[in-house]
């Protein structure tokens, strides 16, 4: 009946408790936790209360929730975050009573806490000025809310601190029915003055864009940010430093039983197109950018519903237990999309991916996409292809400190076959070439991941 969406980043410590809170409430049978690509266990905390978790588009939290909302299965959608664990136990119905009764069309809460300076300060007597006729909400940047999904589909999802303020005021302007509801008392945490100035700024940009209708777009700190956050991406985490062993799976014809590109071009109509672009273009990197065009205009409910769809090898969960008992580090390597690994990611509970970047703008695919150095031949690499997976798997073993000898490999492609010549045990499964066969240490041939399990000891 209704689900509930949490985007979180880095809140190991306290979104297992929300999210248990929210699986609690007999009205809700959806909760999604949103992964602004945490570098802590923030995921498997909240994988192991129960919660579907996928990766968002885009750095932030207005995109993890946009991405969400267009994941949700259900028609009435709550947003909590990830970092309160001072919920009144029955804060689902707090927020939803006003939208079951019809009453309401979105509903924002209100809360007695330590202070609320930008709010006071910023928000409010700017609202006054711009808006007259505004209600006068206690709480305008409230990020606990509830509401229909039909109208957070007409909704533009503020980047950084403004995309609260920013739904309120589309709410407005969609002249939807909006009520203010009591939570109680919530203890969060106090941001620092510089913080502060930072969201002050951000909140008085999307009060002025949306009163005067005018497109301002300033992302240098966005993408200062989005910048280093990239050269963190494969940074060890202290959990895994003692780990010595790597698997390594493929994605298309492996993890998944047919490759997600071909299942795209049967759903999306582009069939056509794409044979045209795999039988005349020899040039990876060239047949990598012309085939993320055909996923222009494509949201990231419609590629994660896909992949959902799409079947999984059989006892993939039983297969990465046992991997992990025997204490290896998990991942997946793939020239697919990173949205699609990680998601996959996410379900599974592997611990890393490598893969292509599709690019995103509001949720919705942009067509680019981008390919990581890891790929791409440097004086480390040890074939001659100028773009290859063993350059991928070469760097996460230096980022690990695995010798290449102690990994494993499961794939089946062409482009599989230096990775699985040069990993310490390679495995062919499911392949239909005769030189991934030739090159591997092991041949399975049924798609059936429990075959595997024999090899580990």
């Amino acid at each position: 009946m209704i689900t509930v969406i949490i985007p979180a980043l880095n809140e190991e410590s306290t979104v297992g408790f929300v999210v248990k809170l929210a699986k609690n409430s007999p009205l809700v049978t959806e909760v999604i936790m949103v992964d602004d690509k945490s570098m802590d266990n923030t995921v498997k905390e909240a994988r192991k209360e129960g919660a579907t978790v996928i990766t968002s588009t885009k750095l932030g939290k207005g995109a993890s929730m946009k991405d969400g909302t267009l994941v949700a299965k259900n028609e009435l959608i709550v947003f909590l975050d990830a970092d309160i664990v001072t919920y009144p136990t029955n804060i689902i119905e707090l927020l939803t009573t006003p939208l079951l009764s019809g009453d309401a069309d979105f509903v924002k809460s209100y809360f007695s806490r330590q202070a609320g300076r930008v709010t006071e300060l910023v928000a409010k007597p700017l609202l006054s000025i711009l808006y007259p006729s505004f209600p006068n909400f206690k709480q305008p940047l409230s990020g606990m809310i509830a509401g229909r999904k039909n109208f957070f589909a007409k909704c533009e999802f503020e980047e950084g601190y403004g995309v609260d303020i920013g739904i309120l005021l589309d709410m407005y302007h969609l002249a939807a029915n909006i009520q203010e509801v009591c939570i109680g008392n919530i203890e969060n945490r106090m941001q620092p003055l510089e913080q502060l100035g930072k969201m002050s700024r951000e909140v008085a940009r999307t009060i002025m864009k949306k009163a005067k209708g005018i497109e301002q777009h300033n992302l240098e700190t966005f993408e200062n940010i989005q910048v280093i956050r990239e050269q963190m991406d494969f940074a060890i985490r202290e959990s895994l430093m003692t780990l010595k062993k790597i698997a390594v799976f493929d994605m298309d014809n492996t993890i998944l039983r047919t490759s997600f590109i071909n299942a795209a071009a049967d759903r999306f109509g582009f069939r056509k197109e794409l044979v045209d672009i795999v039988t005349n273009n020899n040039n990876p990197f060239v047949r990598t950018k012309l085939i993320a065009r055909l996923l222009k205009g494509r949201n990231i409910g419609d590629i994660l519903s896909l992949t959902d769809d799409i079947g999984v090898t059989p006892n993939l969960s039983e297969l990465l237990g046992s991997l992990k008992e025997q204490g290896y580090i998990t991942g997946i390597i793939s020239d697919s999309y990173d949205c699609i690994t990680n998601h996959l990611k996410n379900k599974y509970g592997f611990d890393f991916t490598m893969s292509n970047e599709l690019e995103f703008s509001k949720s919705i695919a942009t067509g680019e996409v981008k390919i990581p150095s890891f790929y791409l031949q440097d004086n480390e690499s040890q074939c001659k292809h100028e773009y290859c997976k063993l350059n991928a798997l070469i760097n996460v073993c230096n980022r690990y400190k695995v010798d290449l000898k102690n990994t494993l490999v499961i794939g089946d492609g062409e482009n599989d076959i230096c990775i699985i010549r040069k990993a310490g045990i390679g495995v062919s499964f499911c392949s239909t070439n005769i030189y991934v066969d030739a090159v591997a240490d092991y041949v399975v041939k049924a798609p059936d991941f429990s075959l595997l399990v024999p090899l580990l000891d």
